[in-house]
């Protein structure tokens, strides 16, 4: 390797990404895989949200690590870290860098370390190198975006999973409170020896989907070399006196059908599953049985149980032998969640039982999952909860007005034998975003501004109701209550047409009798029921007619790049759903993307698509047919973004 492939620079997350905004300039840390990919390479970046007063730019390292610890995977480290600043600053970042890596893992790292100075006004980035060899920095040779980060970092890497739940019972005298801490941190370290112990097997299954022949091995404790994790981006190799299984790579439990992790990871991840074995009557003579043993207490005391549930993910490449990735990884990554659950749990161990539990996610943007770990008693509408999801966002430079990182967004994994055919990950067989793959609009030179998220398409005739010819508006606020639930914002079930009159009449709206009716509804009736079933604004546009709709496509454009979410439009007897629309600002040329709620076939998406129920629609079309009518008036109806996390 040459000197400028040594200094190559390799981002597999956006530039924009790395920027920070000129309202919070402190520091990014640069997050890679120097033992699993090239040492340069940027997977993602956490911004530091703890700093010195007064300081933006002097991390508080010790604050930084505890966080960081508990959200990134095994197997992604701090490559680096990004500063506004010029090249003078080159050597004190780098100098951050390795302080940071020093407090999260008790080493700096024996690798090239990046520094990335960053000019908020132009928007341009600068990279240097230290050279882990010599006392010496320089200047990136060159800067590579890749242009398919997924595919890079899925095909070579994938996932080690490990679960595990115990409890833990500590008995502290009541005069003595101040013992529970010390207690507990014993049993914890208690716990962790017994991790290591010579005699846990460790079982290790892969692939979990139900269309492949799994495969399985058992690993023991005594084969495998616990020693400290190395930085090195050199492969660990077994030593050769082990046993042939111990150097079986990670591939040979990775799906063959899958390679880009995060096209479907949201719904259904894949994950190579560890399950930790304790073996009480390995080498015993005889079968051990349990023991009760009665200590009489000199003074009152009291027995409280907590329970933990360890969930540790971990990224590793595939040709890494699988041994290696349960004693260098999975073993250090549950070291390190029980220190996290620690810290966490030691405030309020007396006062209530603690009820942490870890969850992985993959929010949009960021192509590597993450972990966090929440105190379930909390709950999650609770505010303090609440704060420690906008920390979350903040760190990870996700918006403030989306719940990305809610429980029901956690990863869902694989599980073997699962037959659920084409239900989604909420239990739906609706079709989703049937608008994917469409044909274009053509519109020459146009936008395209579309519905941020998922939706389920709501139509006639679905879940056995005969609504035909009267309840389309029906269905087009049954979709965008579909949205909302898939985006998070509300856990309700979509309601039926007789939850939505029985919502109507509630609110004084309709008069009783109303209820089980064939009455149409439009949009001001859609807004009450949005209001009142989930709390959400609605802004309404009304047309004269529908040749004045072209002119609205300039507002439209703008509601689905703030808003995002599905519009109903309302004209006479026919309500539609609307995605998107093109838009040439110097034509006036636009179309607009139509959910058509109208379609009575089953739910075939070829069918669906060729026959233009989902598709653009022109005002008029080449043959001079108007998609609008003129003679009608028209309401559109807006619904609005919940500013939550």
């Amino acid at each position: 390797m040459d000197a400028d492939e040594g200094r190559r620079v390799r981002l597999l997350c956006p530039k924009k990404s790395l920027l920070p905004s000129s309202s919070s300039p402190g520091i990014r840390w640069l997050i890679g895989s120097p033992l699993f990919l090239p040492p340069l390479t940027v997977v993602a970046s956490f911004r530091c949200l703890h700093a010195l007063p007064g300081d933006p730019f002097s991390p508080d390292f010790s604050e930084e690590a505890d966080d960081i610890r508990a959200l990134l995977l095994k197997g992604f480290d701090i490559v680096g870290a990004l500063y506004v600043g010029c090249e003078e600053d080159a050597q004190k970042v780098i100098e951050s860098s390795r302080r940071m890596r020093l407090s999260l893992f008790g080493e700096k790292g024996s690798y090239d370390m990046l520094a990335a100075l960053a000019n908020v006004k132009t928007g341009d980035i600068c990279f240097f190198v230290s050279d882990s060899s010599k006392p010496r920095i320089v200047e990136a040779s060159n800067v590579v975006y890749e242009d398919n980060p997924e595919n890079y970092l899925w095909e070579r890497g994938c996932l080690v999973r490990c679960e595990l739940a115990f409890k833990l019972p500590i008995y502290v005298p009541v005069n003595k409170k101040s013992d529970a801490e010390a207690n507990f941190s014993s049993l914890l370290d208690t716990t962790v020896a017994r991790l290591r112990d010579p005699s846990v097997a460790y079982l290790v299954e892969g692939p979990l989907n139900s269309e492949e022949e799994p495969h399985s091995i058992v690993l023991h404790g005594r084969e495998l070399d616990f020693s400290l994790q190395t930085s090195s981006h050199t492969p660990l190799r077994t030593n050769e006196k082990e046993s042939s299984k111990n150097t079986i790579a990670c591939s040979h439990f990775c799906s063959k059908k899958r390679s880009n992790f995060s096209s479907t990871a949201r719904e259904s991840a894949d994950a190579i599953r560890v399950t930790v074995l304790f073996n009480q009557s390995r080498n015993s003579l005889k079968m051990r049985v349990p023991i009760a043993e009665y200590l009489p207490a000199s003074e009152p005391a009291m027995i409280s149980v907590i329970s933990l549930k360890l969930d540790v993910l971990c990224y590793t490449s595939k040709d890494f032998p699988v041994a290696a990735a349960v004693s260098k990884l999975i073993m250090p990554g549950c070291v390190d969640q029980l220190d996290v659950m620690k810290k966490a749990a030691i405030p309020e161990l007396l006062s209530q039982h603690p009820q942490l539990s870890p969850y992985h996610f993959l929010p949009p943007g960021l192509f590597i999952p993450v972990t966090a770990i929440y105190e379930l008693s909390y709950g999650e509408t609770e505010e303090k909860q609440g704060e420690i999801r906008k920390s979350l966002h903040l760190r990870l430079g996700l918006p403030l007005d989306r719940p990305l990182l809610r429980i029901a967004n956690a990863l869902s994994f694989s599980i073997r034998g699962s037959r659920e055919g084409n239900l989604t990950k909420d239990g739906s067989s609706l079709l989703r975003d049937v608008h994917t793959g469409i044909p274009s609009s053509g519109v020459s030179g146009g936008i395209i501004s579309l519905i941020d998220g998922s939706y389920e398409y709501y139509h006639y005739l679905l879940d056995g109701i005969d609504d035909n010819g009267w309840g389309c508006a029906y269905r087009s606020l049954q979709t965008i209550i579909s949205w909302y639930r898939l985006q998070q914002y509300t856990s309700i079930d979509v309601p039926s047409h007789r939850k939505i009159q029985q919502a109507l009449v509630e609110i004084g709206d309709k008069d009783p009798s109303f209820i089980g009716s064939r009455e149409w509804i439009g949009a001001i009736e859609l807004s009450f029921v949005l209001d009142k079933l989930l709390g959400v604004s609605c802004k309404i546009i009304n047309v004269r007619s529908g040749e004045e709709l072209p002119e609205k496509c300039r507002e439209l454009a703008r509601h689905f790049e703030t808003q995002g979410t599905p519009v109903m439009i309302g004209g006479g007897v026919l309500a539609y759903t609307l995605l998107g629309v093109e838009y040439n600002e110097a034509s006036g040329d636009c179309a607009f993307l139509i959910l058509d709620p109208h379609y009575t076939g089953n739910d075939d998406l070829k069918k669906i698509v060729n026959g233009g129920w989902c598709g653009w629609k022109k005002a008029v079309d080449s043959k001079g047919r108007n998609f609008f009518l003129k003679d009608k008036f028209y309401n559109l109806l807006l619904p609005q973004r919940p500013n939550m996390v």
